[in-house]
């Protein structure tokens, strides 16, 4: 599988799964066969992405990866990713806050950070991949792109909130700015590869060069008749937003398009440091990782640069606020837009992840894997599903379901009604129950899209 409309494109139809890998010894290859040649599908489809492949990873005596291959660690790093965004996702519905002055409640959203940046990033990276053995990748880009835009603005906005009130509410998620990322980055493609990376990484450390601006963008924007697309690209729902008629509907903006491209054309740069042999490619994921690390707690810890908020003013209760603990005050990053800082804290310890996951077993990993191979159809499931289980626990807890579950979700709705707000442990009770259920969809998708290729499974 690949990861491809948010990183994937169609299925590997003869794809060995794990269990049938990990049977697979070095007495079945051919005389002076490679171990990666022995482990690669016999066909591939004209769909099939080279960034993933087998989710089992090859010795380190290995040369690059080549076309037809998998990487364990970036479906382990996806599947994480997934499970950890599903956290936050079960806290929309439980009426606690997004983050706040206790560890349990901090942690509960702080963890999920490391979501949609690890998303765009490797969406960028699966691109490159495709690429590599595909001359039609623009074209693919586009129509992945305007699909992917297509199913915020419908499919995954009724999810949210189990309502058709269009007029009045419609969200621009992370599956809206991964698709407008893929429509730009189809002008990027054809660039020398180290100039897409150079654009990525300009993006991103430039972007909050507009910090002390912010003020007078968000009031340019309102008075201007382009407001909508500044909007869009940077200032998001901080700004309002965006009418469209008199009468609506009004696009609230969660994800700006700057720095999100800026984050899946580094993405896509970093394809070439996965198709490096295992050791030199190992030794530049820590290199980069671990540096990125670096540059955060430089930048943060003297507030030198990256973020609008100092964390020291947060600490210390600056303009009315209520003052945060230290720790929390550091790391509570801006996310939208999100800042340099916010980037160097979640994509570096994904990227130094990713050498060390490439030879992690057992269950927890092959679970993981299993959510990394089929991410797409996970997302698309998940949201319904948690607001499902969450109709339920209303009805259990108080007799009836709450009409505050069908409130405009996530940005729209109103505080939860008095007496309604669970705790923490419910919080995580529900996204267990949904982890399993969710495990149990993936495993049989992942199934039948091994045994079947019909053209209409490429768009799951």
């Amino acid at each position: 599988m690949e990861l491809w409309y948010f990183m994937r494109w169609k299925e590997y139809p003869n794809s060995p799964q794990p269990e049938l890998l990990r049977g697979r010894t070095h007495q079945s290859r051919g005389a002076g066969e490679s171990l990666q040649a022995a482990w690669r599908p016999a066909a591939l489809d004209d769909g099939a992405m080279a960034a993933v492949g087998f989710a089992t990873m090859p010795p380190p005596t290995e040369a690059a990866p080549v076309p037809g291959t998998r990487i364990a660690s970036i479906d382990l790093v996806r599947g994480a990713v997934m499970v950890l965004m599903a956290i936050d996702h079960t806290r929309v519905y439980s009426g606690l806050p997004a983050g706040g002055p206790t560890a349990g409640i901090f942690f509960t959203r702080w963890v999920t950070h490391f979501c949609a940046p690890a998303f765009v990033f490797l969406a960028g990276t699966s691109a490159f991949f495709h690429g590599r053995g595909h001359a039609d990748l623009p074209r693919r880009l586009v129509i992945r792109g305007a699909w992917l835009v297509l199913l915020e603005l419908t499919y995954v906005r009724v999810a949210w909130t189990f309502n058709l009130d269009f007029m009045h509410y419609e969200l621009a998620g992370v599956i809206w700015v991964i698709g407008w990322c893929m429509i730009l980055m189809a002008a990027l493609v054809r660039l020398p590869r180290g100039w897409v990376g150079a654009f990525g990484v300009i993006v991103i450390a430039g972007h909050n060069l507009l910090d002390t601006h912010l003020d007078a963008l968000i009031a340019a924007a309102g008075a201007s008749r382009f407001g909508g697309l500044w909007k869009i690209l940077y200032l998001g729902f901080f700004a309002g937003p965006i009418r469209l008629g008199a009468d609506g509907p009004n696009l609230m903006v969660l994800y700006s398009i700057i720095p999100w491209i800026g984050v899946m054309a580094a993405g896509f740069a970093f394809g070439e440091i996965l198709v490096l042999e295992s050791a030199r490619r190992s030794r530049a994921c820590l290199t980069i990782g671990l540096g990125a690390i670096t540059l955060f707690l430089l930048l943060r810890g003297f507030n030198l640069y990256g973020d609008p908020r100092p964390w020291s003013a947060a600490a210390a209760g600056a303009d009315g606020a209520p003052p945060l603990p230290a720790l929390f005050s550091f790391l509570n990053t801006n996310k939208y837009p999100a800042s340099l800082d916010f980037l160097l804290m979640t994509l570096g310890p994904v990227i130094a992840l990713i050498p060390l996951l490439e030879r992690a077993r057992g269950p927890l990993a092959r679970g993981l894997a299993l959510f990394g191979r089929v991410p797409f159809f996970f997302y698309m499931l998940h949201i319904p599903l948690i607001h499902a289980l969450a109709l339920v626990v209303s009805e259990i807890r108080l007799g009836s379901v709450s009409p505050w579950l069908f409130a405009n979700h996530p940005m729209g709705n109103p505080p939860p009604p008095e007496g309604y707000t669970w705790s923490l442990p419910l919080l995580y009770l529900v996204w267990m129950v949904a982890i399993v259920l969710l495990y149990v969809a993936c495993r049989r998708f992942a199934a039948l899209k091994a045994k079947r290729s019909a053209w209409w499974l490429g768009y799951l």
